[in-house]
């Protein structure tokens, strides 16, 4: 009960924060999530909604990195784990170590019932929260954006969600 409560009160906090972002003309341009061993950034336009883990029904025949579809207050989404999608590499984890995960809808605007698998959400992350910037190498796929680095030296990776949920390879989850 005290992790619903508390997974409630984060998500008022969060959404108040996005909201007076949105109003205010502060630079809060991206949600900071962390999935796998990398980091990455989302395009507050293109991030919906944020869901506590929910365990997906699996779809036979499908990508490695595709687990499966989920109800997520009444509408089916599907549900990609970013780390394996973005490495490549099977990632680990059961529904006991996924307690803390949360899944992040793409906007509807974008057209497409999905939900990404994070391993945490980090919070709101403007352009001042960076010392440098680095454009996508020529060879990197068409989602991926600049690459940041913070004052702690970590380095961050924007993912344009957008062109991510037009690309073949990510809409076509059979195997």
């Amino acid at each position: 009960m005290a992790n619903r409560d508390a997974l409630r009160a984060f998500q008022s906090r969060l959404a108040s924060r996005l909201q007076a972002a949105r109003t205010s003309g502060v630079s809060a341009s991206w949600l900071a999530v962390e999935a796998g061993e990398a980091k990455y950034l989302f395009p507050l336009g293109h991030a919906g909604e944020i869901f506590p883990w929910t365990p997906p029904q699996a779809v036979p025949y499908a990508q490695p990195w595709f687990l499966g579809v989920a109800n997520l207050r009444g509408g089916l989404y599907g549900i990609v784990q970013l780390s394996t999608f973005a490495s490549g590499e099977a990632a680990t984890g059961s529904d006991a170590t996924r307690a803390q995960s949360r899944l992040v809808a793409l906007n509807e605007m974008l057209e497409v019932n999905c939900a990404l698998l994070i391993d945490r959400l980090v919070g709101l992350r403007g352009v001042e929260a960076f010392t440098a910037s680095q454009p996508p190498d020529g060879d990197a796929p068409s989602w991926l954006g600049h690459a940041y680095t913070d004052a702690a030296g970590e380095r961050w990776q924007e993912i344009n969600l957008q062109a991510l949920s037009q690309q073949p390879q990510f809409l076509s989850i059979g195997a």
